[in-house]
């Protein structure tokens, strides 16, 4: 039975190939495989914004996000919901966005938002939504574990990343990398002082947000770092992204948050290039310390890892992604889950059916 998916995409940032954020990439993953699969899939973002399916646009940041432009834009996406729904036989709103909570659909679709960021960035009491037929699920166990007790809470599907596409041959050019939004708490800048350290090359690729505190650490923290060794360039769509991963010697992640996931991680193992990371969060999970990457705990340890980086095998890492991180598996995972909330409330409506049916609401 084919499916009508709404995925409502955070507000004021664009989905699409080329997109920055992992819950943006994620939402253009699941658009393509769903329209692909013959599903209909409509995306509530910002305009601008490519999908395979049907874009429900809303505004594109205009200037500096402040707590004005945000409660502007949460009351688009409420009326674009509401609209949506009214129009469109949608069997399941699936939200991605930090603050769902407050657009959350009227009582009556099924409902599924996927934690994307650190579980204490969200207010507490989404763990006890009363709204019917409301389901969360996070993107790693180790996300998963340090959640509240819900009855909300489904189990966690793991992120997935294009494998095929990103995968290939290039020969390295020694610099070591960072991609990804350029904010406090990706720690950019240790990344930039290991590469200091140890003489390496360095690029970082990604943009700044209109964000009052992104641009003060860009300016303060970044800016200051950067020389004709260790450069900056900008943000890197799709193709630029690949082409870097296939020549880097090594992708740095320096979080100092507790990392849900890591997309950019995933990547760069497809393309066969060892990743080496704080111990933040999931990050553990996607990497293992002396196989596919190193995890370290400083910019010395980082320094030291980037230097012995070539010890790492480039097929290991690669057969690891394919194994364990294609975006094949996050969207079947996700498909399933469709399908067991949509059933679950068949199943309430025709109690007599539930028997039936058991087998599909297990999770």
């Amino acid at each position: 039975m084919g499916l009508t998916v709404l995925s409502v995409a955070y507000p004021l940032t664009e989905v699409g190939e080329n997109a920055v954020g992992g819950s943006e990439q994620v939402v253009t993953m699941l658009d393509r495989a769903l329209t692909e699969a013959g599903h209909r899939s409509l995306v509530i973002a910002a305009e601008g914004s490519q999908v395979r399916g049907k874009l429900v646009a809303s505004p594109a940041a205009r200037g500096m996000i402040d707590q004005a432009a945000r409660q502007r834009s949460q009351k688009i996406h409420a009326r674009l919901i509401r609209e949506t729904l009214a129009a469109e036989a949608v069997d399941l709103v699936h939200m991605h966005s930090l603050d769902f909570h407050a657009y959350l659909p009227a009582p009556g679709t099924p409902t599924l938002a996927t934690l994307h960021l650190p579980t204490d960035w969200y207010p507490a009491d989404i763990f006890y939504l009363k709204r019917q037929h409301t389901y969360l699920n996070c993107v790693s166990l180790s996300q998963e574990k340090v959640c509240p007790p819900s009855p909300l809470l489904v189990p966690a599907v793991g992120n997935g990343v294009d494998v095929e596409r990103i995968g290939g041959r290039s020969p390295r050019q020694g610099f070591a990398l960072s991609l990804g939004r350029i904010c406090p708490e990706k720690g950019f800048h240790f990344a930039l002082d290991a590469a200091r350290q140890c003489g390496v090359d360095f690029i970082l690729g990604g943009a700044v947000a209109p964000y009052e505190a992104h641009s003060e650490y860009f300016a303060q923290e970044i800016v200051p770092r950067l020389d004709r060794q260790r450069r900056l360039v900008g943000p890197v769509g799709f193709d630029t992204k690949r082409r870097l991963l296939l020549q880097a010697r090594c992708l740095l992640i320096p979080s100092k948050v507790q990392e849900t996931s890591s997309l950019v991680a995933m990547e760069a193992l497809a393309a066969g290039t060892p990743v080496i990371a704080f111990p933040s969060g999931a990050l553990p999970e996607i990497v293992e310390d002396g196989r596919t990457g190193y995890i370290v705990s400083n910019t010395r340890e980082m320094a030291r890892a980037i230097k012995a980086a070539d010890k790492i095998d480039a097929e290991v890492c690669r057969n690891e992604a394919k194994r364990r991180f294609a975006a094949e598996k996050m969207v079947a995972a996700y498909i399933q889950r469709y399908r067991q909330i949509i059933a679950q409330k068949a199943a309430e409506r025709e109690p007599r059916a539930l028997s039936a049916t058991s087998w599909l609401v297990s999770w």
